[in-house]
């Protein structure tokens, strides 16, 4: 079965360092699958971020500066990376694997 694993689901980050919140997978069902992020704010939707596809990428153009996420399909992870963290990061991150649409999460706090 499809699925993804945030395996830290809170974590503590500090003003203008970097934050980097793991996420690996499992996808049975295709060699290449697409990973995305996303962000939700505190009584917010959840937000796009980004996609990573095997040999591609796309990052919402709000999200194109600090944030970034490397997918890896040897070890079959795409760590999102923050730098330069703000207050305003502060949310829950979710790692979504299509085309199953399985996601987890994992909090940001400062």
């Amino acid at each position: 079965q499809d699925n993804v694993i945030q395996s830290k689901p809170v974590m503590t980050a500090y003003e203008d360092g970097t934050a980097t919140l793991d996420c690996t997978y499992k996808a049975t069902s295709t060699q290449y699958p697409n990973l995305l992020w996303y962000q939700q704010k505190t009584n917010r939707s959840p937000k796009y971020m980004l996609i990573r596809l095997s040999g591609s990428s796309s990052n919402n153009e709000e999200f194109k500066e600090r944030f970034n996420a490397d997918l890896n399909t040897s070890s079959k992870s795409v760590p999102l990376t923050i730098k330069d963290v703000r207050v305003s990061d502060s949310a829950v991150y979710y790692c979504a694997l299509q085309p199953t649409a399985t996601e987890t999460h994992s909090t940001i706090r400062q």
